[in-house]
């Protein structure tokens, strides 16, 4: 397999406490355009070929009115749920990152939710969170559908809308090598302004950095996408691992800021009925 750079990441400590160092392992990360994954569901990521139709990626109103229902619509074909619903995104640049520090790339291992989660999912749509009550009419549904489905699964999607090569590209581990033991709950309160408060996931460090496989995608264009499983509740029953690790890295080639990052991110909530 041909390797994309080497590059230091930072994991979290076993036992945290205020100020703690973050462990950090220098790790291989491989070229996933030249490996042979399995897809999602079995690696948690994947790549996929996706021209969008937003024609403007500072239109805010375009990315709600156009992007997240096409991205709805991807969800629930790659997932084959019954109903996908997107009602809101993250952007990462220079200018989003001045407005709010937690809208850098994050540079650190984790993943985004604690097997807890699904509470929080239903909570969202009951109580009508920005976003929910809109996306929820859109697919002409009600909160009950949330509140009664048999299997939620959370499949993100990272985009890069700026250009391909970026000093924080996004490297993602294959959920195979990764034990749950592995992972600790902390606590987000008022994520980026936006009121949101929720357990995420940090990853500890691995005894040997070869324990985990790491994988980045060179020179995304705006035409591909990565999706990766962050939340399921029938392998959060089952006791597997249920999340996708996933880190911003520095890409030893691009000096930082020449150029910045710039990406899209969005959460499908995939509900099977």
């Amino acid at each position: 397999m041909s390797t994309f750079c080497r590059a230091t990441l930072n994991f979290v400590p076993g036992a945290p406490a205020p100020g703690a160092a973050r462990p950090q392992r220098e790790v291989e990360i491989l070229d996933g355009r030249l490996a042979e994954l399995p897809g999602w569901q079995e690696c948690g990521f994947q790549l996929v070929q996706h021209a969008s139709a937003v024609a403007d990626w500072d239109d805010e109103a375009q990315l709600s009115t156009t992007h997240h229902p096409e991205m709805e619509e991807l969800a629930r074909e790659m997932t084959g749920a019954d109903v996908a619903l997107v009602s809101g995104h993250i952007k990462r640049s220079p200018d989003t990152a001045q407005r709010h520090s937690q809208l850098s790339p994050i540079t650190f291992v984790h993943s985004d939710f604690a097997d807890t989660h699904v509470d929080i999912i239903r909570s969202s749509y009951r109580n009508a969170r920005p976003g929910s009550a809109e996306t929820l009419a859109r697919q002409g549904l009600t909160a009950d559908a949330v509140e009664q489905a048999r299997r939620i699964v959370i499949l993100q999607f990272w985009r890069n809308i700026g250009p391909a090569k970026m000093d924080y590209p996004l490297a993602f581990c294959d959920a195979r090598t990764v034990r749950r033991e592995q992972s600790r709950a902390f606590h987000v309160t008022n994520y980026a302004g936006t009121g949101a408060s929720f357990d995420a996931l940090g990853i500890l460090a691995p005894d040997d950095a070869s324990d985990n496989a790491w994988y980045a995608f060179p020179e995304l264009s705006p035409d591909e996408v990565v999706a990766f499983r962050t939340y399921d509740t029938d392998i959060v029953r089952e006791g597997g691992t249920y999340f996708t690790p996933h880190s911003a890295f520095r890409d030893p080639e691009v000096p930082v800021g020449q150029p910045a990052r710039r990406s899209i991110e969005l959460r499908a909530t995939c509900l099977f009925v």
